[in-house]
């Protein structure tokens, strides 16, 4: 079993459990919180099943990118970077849209986001150029302007239908500049900007509400709706609002409504969980909570697996960016170095992210939680992750046994001389 393991799963074994085990909790919760898709199936177990098939490609893949050369990796990033960009504005016209938001875009049958390839051949990418930076002065100015026009540009075009992802995006690749070295002033810089221009834009959002009335005719039916291109707008603001400025009254704390139908059934979810929860498959909520299955998993998880379960879960991610922050330290080079780490921090914040929204920490975003919730573009595109940060750790286990290897022959030297 051992040699097995050494001959095709290369990479870090820690990594490689985290993996493993992220994939079966996935199954298990999947088929216990998808009941509503269920009920709509021919079979009760299809949901499930075409889960189990995402997975079982995404497994695929991870052991085929495992096997990839850093430079491979660097080539594939550019390629991505480029056609992701393309996409994203294709999507802008051609789009098709799922609850309000137009994200996902369909060649030769098949639906996706490219906002997924976006953000993973970003985080690359920003890694490729802060692994440039030689001479502090001009090397730093250069590629600090890369790193700005490329994420601006993708941000942006994320930003227009899912605020979430855009924002986290940059957040990592902010932390990807700090851990690169690059001035504090530039990064200082960076943070006023983003606080001026957000609140001249939270000032035009208030000063123009989402639907005006004409002075001609005041009713409803004259109201004048703003450019489609920013009607998510007055919904990030009205989650941020409904989330930070609620009241207070017992009434509105207990009362469901339409609006708060999400946020409410999770925590009932959570409440009834408690320390060990009611056991995988006796959810209740799962049949009243809207998107169980993807944007509220983990509050199924909860309920279902108790406080235990949840805590569990989140060890899990944070021994994933605990062991690669650890491997990165070991690395010779920089650029493995900044890639593992902007890999798993995407995927680890990103995965807090939706613990957050499912424990009203935070407003509703819309973000899965990693290789656990449904979605065929978000489990391929996880895969993918594990997959180059397993390739990266191949890469330094091979990169250390070859160090050792030369140190022993110069010893052996070194004796034959002494001889």
């Amino acid at each position: 079993m051992e040699s097995i393991f050494k001959k095709y799963m290369k990479g870090d074994p820690v990594i490689w459990a985290v993996f493993i085990i992220l994939c079966g909790l996935s199954i298990v919760e999947m088929y216990s919180a998808s009941s509503t898709l269920a009920y709509k199936a021919a079979s009760y177990t299809d949901p499930v099943m075409k889960h189990a098939m995402f997975l079982g490609l995404g497994i695929l893949i991870v052991f085929m990118i495992q096997f990839l050369k850093l430079f491979q990796i660097r080539i594939l990033a550019y390629v991505g970077i480029l056609i992701s960009i393309v996409l994203l504005i294709l999507v802008m016209f051609k789009g098709h849209s799922e609850n309000d938001a137009t994200r996902w875009i369909s060649i030769a049958g098949i639906q996706f986001q490219p906002s997924e390839i976006a953000k993973l051949s970003l985080i690359i990418l920003v890694a490729d150029f802060l692994s440039r930076i030689k001479n502090n002065k001009t090397d730093e100015s250069l590629y600090f302007r890369l790193t700005i026009i490329f994420t601006g540009i993708v941000c942006l075009l994320i930003l227009f239908e899912n605020f979430s992802t855009a924002f986290l995006l940059f957040m990592v690749v902010f932390v990807l500049m700090f851990v690169g070295n690059i001035s504090l002033k530039k990064l200082g810089l960076i943070i006023a900007a983003l606080l001026v221009v957000g609140l001249l834009s939270y000032g035009l959002i208030k000063l123009f509400p989402e639907k005006t009335k004409t002075p001609e005719n005041t009713s409803a039916s004259a109201e004048k709706s703003k450019p489609k291109l920013f009607h998510r707008v007055y919904t990030w603001v009205g989650r941020f609002e409904d989330h930070f400025g609620k009241d207070s009254t017992e009434t509105s704390k207990y009362e469901i409504t339409d609006d708060n139908l999400q946020v409410q059934h999770g925590k009932i979810a959570i409440a009834k969980g408690g320390l060990l929860g009611v056991f995988p498959g006796n959810s209740v909520e799962r049949d009243f909570l809207p998107q169980a299955y993807s944007d509220f998993i983990y509050a199924i998880i909860i309920e279902e697996t108790g406080m235990a379960g949840g805590i569990f879960v989140i060890l899990l991610y944070l021994i994933l960016l605990f062991r690669a922050g650890t491997l990165a330290t070991k690395s010779p080079t920089v650029f493995p170095a900044i890639m593992v780490i902007g890999l798993s921090l995407m995927l680890v914040t990103q995965s807090f992210m939706n613990m957050a929204v499912a424990t009203s920490l935070i407003p509703v975003t819309g973000q899965p939680l990693p290789l656990i919730s449904r979605g065929g573009t978000s489990i391929i595109v996880t895969c993918i992750y594990f997959g180059l940060i397993l390739a990266i750790t191949r890469q330094l286990k091979e990169d250390s046994n070859k160090s050792s290897a030369e140190e022993k022959d110069m010893v052996v030297v070194d004796l034959e001389e002494l001889k």
